[in-house]
């Protein structure tokens, strides 16, 4: 008897790239191919790429080079945005079967059984992307990745998205609901809601409408689903941040006090030359309200360093703003020049060292930050959602505002929200504790 195909998979980049992944994974299970761990090899490799920076293009192809040298006689599919954007470019790497645009990937067994000569390329313009796809992901049953949007239709000049992802579209909401509560009956007990531009619910499958429904509508009805302790939204533009939404984390009982809201800069003068849709003066508006309702509130944020035009004074105004701002962590990314963007013909671009000099200043500020919001926590008592890993004896949670907790491995504990005390910050970072109720048979050593 012939064993099955074996497949193996690879994810770069968003969230949204993982609850993808997972559903064209099922559609390899369904066709009977068995999953298998990318690192012991397999006949069919499957590697989903992101293209926001150039570190991202080089790990793809890294990606590409590894799979071959475990399994040079195996097929290696590449899908995703990088492949969307440059599929010529993977095309030419040795090994490559099969290159699948964002309108194909979804469509990938019936393209890997038709392929003939290799490299086979099957990429639509990006105008041709106009329909939604439905996708969730689930790791260790602690949590799941529900994709709720794709696409965007903002016009920012350092970014490839709206390229290599179309326009911006979204399921509607009973359909939404209905895959959540597929979801909870599998016992998973946070959902994070994951897309492109989240904010932007509700212009329909195909894109273009109308609002007739929007993301606190949206919000609003998963609020209601019995069986999901957590609902997390995983990034939001501040200018989509409406007060409502807001309002209505900060009354929900499910929806969990964190929001990650990118910036990008502090200087006004950067943001125009970004195209952003907002300044810094809303932005600040936006976390001082947060903060005035959830005084307990995680805030992340998403800076570049080094946009083109970006003068040391500009740099300053930046590192002044977060500083200054009550924020829990920064994610801080160093401009790369993406082909086809305006930003990439922009003059007066900033050096490669001074770039990375502003990244590494911005990363300390961000520990700093972090550092500052466990210290606040110390001694209170949160819900931690404990998961299945056991990492040399450890294992890890996260509190609804977004703490991360470490603790002795417990496999009683696992997928289960627990009233936890936060006692000390450990060298690591993260913070150590014990149950609130002291009735837990669990170990208290960290």
């Amino acid at each position: 008897m012939t064993p099955p195909k074996t497949v193996a998979f690879y994810t770069l980049g968003c969230k949204l790239n993982f609850s993808e992944t997972s559903a064209i994974a099922r559609q390899f299970t369904e066709a009977g191919y068995v999953k298998a761990p990318f690192e012991q090899g397999a006949d069919v490799y499957v590697i989903n790429t992101c293209s926001v920076t150039e570190n991202a293009d080089r790990e793809c192809r890294q990606i590409i080079r590894r799979a071959l040298r475990q399994t040079p006689e195996s097929q290696v599919i590449v899908i995703g945005c990088y492949a969307q954007l440059h599929p010529e470019d993977i095309a030419s790497i040795p090994g490559v079967s099969l290159v699948l645009g964002t309108a194909e990937k979804f469509d990938i067994i019936e393209h890997l059984h038709k392929t003939g000569v290799q490299p086979h390329v099957e990429v639509s313009p990006i105008q041709e992307v106009n329909f939604y796809v439905h996708a969730h992901a689930v790791g260790d049953r602690t949590r799941a990745f529900l994709k709720v949007q794709d696409g965007c239709d903002y016009n920012c000049t350092f970014c490839t998205i709206p390229l290599a992802r179309g326009r911006s579209r979204s399921p509607q909401i009973s359909t939404l609901v209905d895959q959540a509560r597929t979801l909870a009956a599998t016992g998973v007990k946070e959902i994070v809601l994951t897309g492109v531009n989240i904010g932007d619910f509700g212009k329909g499958p195909y894109g273009g409408n109308k609002r007739k429904e929007n993301l606190l509508a949206l919000l609003k009805a998963l609020d209601k689903i019995e069986g999901i302790a957590r609902f997390r939204i995983s990034s939001i533009e501040p200018n989509l941040l409406h007060e409502d939404i807001i309002g209505f984390v900060a009354e929900s009982k499910r929806f969990a006090p964190h929001f990650h809201i990118p910036l990008q800069s502090g200087s006004n003068d950067i943001l125009k030359a970004m195209r952003r849709r907002y300044l810094r003066e809303l932005y600040a508006e936006r976390v001082h309200l947060i903060k005035q309702i959830m005084p307990h509130c995680c805030i992340g944020v998403d800076v570049i360093t080094g946009f083109p035009g970006e003068t040391p004074s500009h740099y300053m105004e930046t590192f002044t703003f977060l500083n200054e701002l009550d924020i829990a962590y920064l994610h801080v990314f160093t401009y790369s020049e993406r082909p086809d963007t305006i930003a990439a013909t922009m003059h007066n671009p900033v050096p490669i060292s001074e770039r990375k000099k502003r990244t590494a200043q911005l990363r300390n500020l961000s520990a700093k930050k972090k550092m500052h919001f466990y210290q606040l926590h110390l001694g209170q008592t949160r819900p931690v959602l404990f998961e299945s890993e056991n990492q040399d004896g450890f294992m890890y949670g996260f509190t609804d505002n977004y703490i991360r907790v470490r603790h002795t491995f417990d496999i009683g504990m696992t997928n289960k929200i627990i009233p936890w005390k936060l006692k000390s910050i450990h060298s690591r970072g993260e913070m150590l504790g014990q149950p609130a109720d002291s009735t837990l048979a669990v170990s208290t050593v960290n």
